[in-house]
């Protein structure tokens, strides 16, 4: 299995249009040959610090975003070939009303599960 990662910064204004764009993106890639899972996250929640980490206290839920609202893509294929062919539709279909939606670049990680090394 070959794995991405994508942390991307949306305009806070923009979270509705995001969050609508990332469920058809989410639809199209589930239709294509090799993909096995898509999910999306939105960051609602922090640790409140290191203490509390230690401690076992449970998060706290964000109660405003400022500058910018935090969305995770974890996008599981079935080998670098198949991420390769996800592309270059996705892009020709959504790259204008993605990047519109984001306030930087996004980060891209990508790379197999360490059971499969």
């Amino acid at each position: 299995m070959f794995t991405e990662i994508c942390i991307y910064e949306a305009k806070i204004e923009k979270q509705d249009e995001i969050e609508e764009l990332m469920k058809e993106v989410r639809e199209f890639y589930l239709q294509l040959p090799g993909v096995i899972d898509v999910r999306y996250i939105k960051r609602t929640h922090r640790q409140e610090d290191f203490n509390a980490v230690k401690e076992g206290a449970p998060p706290v839920e964000l109660t405003r975003y400022v500058g910018k609202v935090t969305y995770v893509l974890i996008l599981d294929v079935e080998d670098e070939n198949a991420h390769a062919n996800l592309y270059k539709p996705a892009l020709e279909r959504f790259y204008k009303r993605w990047t519109r939606c984001l306030t930087t670049m996004p980060k891209i990680i990508l790379g197999r599960n360490v059971e499969d090394l």
